[in-house]
């Protein structure tokens, strides 16, 4: 087994930013070194990466993010997952011939959050202007940047589709009609432009924060609604069901969308908080296996030994079961979260975890959703088996879009943990006159009346990005996260279990073998699932898997290194600051000082 404890982790004092992106990690570093604070940082990073990771998120995707400001105590959500239009119904989809939404195109389109989450961020947490944290983005996007291998090869995996279905996709990512090739240098000055123009609008305001607002009025009330509005009204594109749709969003729904600010979920392990998203994200699930894991000793395990992957394994099938049956928006639908967090709960279902792998999906029983929990079953029961899939992964599809994260702490301790998604190349096609295209979060969508994430307009996917901060004596001291779908919470999981246990520096941390279980349903068009089935690295060892496979788990063993795109972020009480990044895909980055 190897060695972990020799890798070392970044230290500093004035800042850290860690991002799954050399170039955007460089970005934030720069921020924070010209005087902007962690929520500055973030921001300029956060546009950064939709310029050098368009197939993982774009301008018109979406933001959950979990800030801390060391100015007011206080520790908030920013939620930017713009929800449901007011056109998207079950009857309407039905009538379009769809059963199940697709992963792409325009009728997954709902309303872009992630450009209103970072003005948000800044205007009421930040200190810079507009300006100053798009330039870095606008310079990429003009003078272009090197095109990362796996872009290239979504690219140009997808050219023939763009041609012939996606034009306007065509026009910006297949310049001079060809496939742009690994490493050169690539453009988008159409988008630049846009946010040229937003600039504009913001200096014509009498102040800063004038000036973020009027960015926020040009994106939902300006000219990039009217000019999306002008693309939809005629704009009918082929999807995965296989026919042309037509969108739903319009203008009026952007005009009426702002992101929002919420308390926390926490949970609590041993002497750590952890802090997430409310049920409207699937973070829960994490706080839900940690109160599982609580009771089972892990402190004792070897942490890349089959019993801490079998526990985590299972304790991971409870809490996910729960997340199809009671998570969604809380503003549409009861989420009974004070029982599925409480203590009597957690040891209900953990008493269900024994020594072989669970065959079946098996949310709990909560007095007064019982008939919710049956017809959550039905509708599963109804879906095909087959992979789990997180996209960015070598060993998977390369066509599926992703996501990126963010982590950024300051010298005076301000905190920023943010997992920006969605409108990335492969998801619809882009708007002409603006560079970007729409996202597919409608597709996490059930077209089935009676579950809290059946879809209703105005009603928010339950999305699954989900950031994350822990906290001691009350006080923020690690930030971290990861893209990958289903399995972001699956990797944090192991990754905060092992550096609370066993291996207090942050790289070691990252670099232990990982794993997740494709047991549940995906969250993504097909939604489908392997039940019993699990992903994990050979480096784990033979004996660990033949052990595994000993008990009943599906192990598919995936090569060395190609598991969890993990990034983490600390703080220690005398102000030291940590960060740490994953080596797979030789792509992400911690940069400080």
């Amino acid at each position: 087994m190897t060695d972990f404890t020799t890798r070392p982790e970044l230290i500093g004092s004035f800042g850290v930013v860690t991002s799954t992106h050399w170039i955007a990690s460089a970005v934030g570093m720069s921020i924070l070194e010209k005087g902007g604070n962690a929520f500055d940082a973030a921001v300029a990073t956060g546009f950064a990466l939709q310029v050098v990771e368009p197939h993982l998120n774009g301008a018109g995707g979406d933001l959950p993010a979990l800030v801390y400001s060391a100015a007011t105590g206080k520790l908030e959500v920013i939620c930017a997952q713009g929800p449901a239009p007011k056109g998207a119904t079950i009857a309407h989809y039905k009538a379009e011939g769809i059963d199940l939404i697709p992963g792409d195109g325009l009728l997954a389109t709902v309303i872009p959050g992630a450009f209103d989450g970072w003005m948000l961020m800044l205007r009421d947490y930040g200190s810079l202007s507009v300006r100053e944290v798009l330039e870095p983005a606008i310079y990429y996007l003009e003078q272009g940047h090197p095109m990362l291998p796996r872009v290239a090869a979504t690219i140009d995996g997808l050219s023939d589709f763009f041609r012939t279905e996606w034009p306007t996709s065509a026009q910006t990512w297949l310049p001079g009609d060809q496939s742009p090739k690994a490493w050169s240098n690539f453009k988008n000055p159409v988008l630049a432009q846009t946010w040229r123009r937003i600039i504009a609008e913001a200096e014509a305001a009498p102040n800063r924060e004038a000036g973020v607002q009027a960015a926020r009025d040009a994106f939902y009330r300006g000219f990039v609604a009217e000019e999306m509005q002008r693309y939809l009204d005629t704009a009918e594109v082929m999807d995965a069901s296989g026919a042309r749709h037509k969108a739903v969003l319009t203008a009026d729904d952007m005009a009426g969308y702002s992101a929002t600010i919420e308390t926390p979920t926490y949970g609590t392990y041993h002497d750590w908080t952890v802090a997430k998203t409310g049920p409207w994200g699937q973070g829960p699930v994490l706080l839900q296996s940690l109160a599982i894991l609580e009771g089972m000793g892990i402190g004792d395990m070897d942490p890349c030994g089959p019993d801490f992957v079998h526990s985590v394994i299972e304790a991971m099938k409870l809490a996910f079961a729960d997340r199809e049956a009671y998570y969604g928006d809380p503003d549409f639908a009861a989420v009974p979260m004070d029982v599925l967090l409480s203590k009597d709960y957690a040891a209900k279902r953990r008493a269900l975890i024994g020594n072989a792998a669970s065959m079946v999906l098996n949310p709990g029983e909560i007095a007064g959703f019982e008939a919710q929990r049956q017809l959550a079953l039905d509708v599963i029961g109804g879906l095909g088996q087959g992979a789990v899939y997180e996209p960015t992964m070598a060993h998977l599809s390369e066509k599926r879009g992703d996501t990126v994260h963010i982590d950024v702490i300051d010298r005076w301790g301000n905190m920023v943990s943010t997992t920006p998604s969605g409108g990335w190349l492969q998801s619809s096609p882009i708007l002409p006159g603006l560079g970007f295209c729409l996202n597919s979060r409608a597709q996490m969508f059930w077209l089935k009346e009676g579950l809290p994430t059946s879809l209703a307009p105005g009603k928010r996917p339950r999305t699954t990005l989900t950031p994350s901060i822990a906290l001691k004596d009350g006080k923020p001291v690690l930030a971290f996260g990861t893209p990958g779908g289903d399995q972001q919470d699956q990797w944090q999981l192991s990754f905060f279990l092992r550096h609370v246990h066993h291996e207090p520096n942050l790289q070691a941390a990252i670099d232990m073998p990982l794993f997740h279980s494709t047991h549940f349903p995906a969250s993504f068009y097909p939604r489908t699932s392997n039940p019993g089935g699990m992903l994990i690295e050979g480096r784990i060892g033979e004996a660990a898997i033949a052990e595994l496979r000993a008990r009943g788990h599906g192990v598919d063993v995936s090569s060395d290194w190609t598991i969890g795109r993990l990034t983490a972020a600390s703080r220690s009480a005398e102000g030291v600051l940590r960060a740490a990044a994953t080596p797979r895909m030789m792509q992400a980055y911690a940069v400080g000082r």
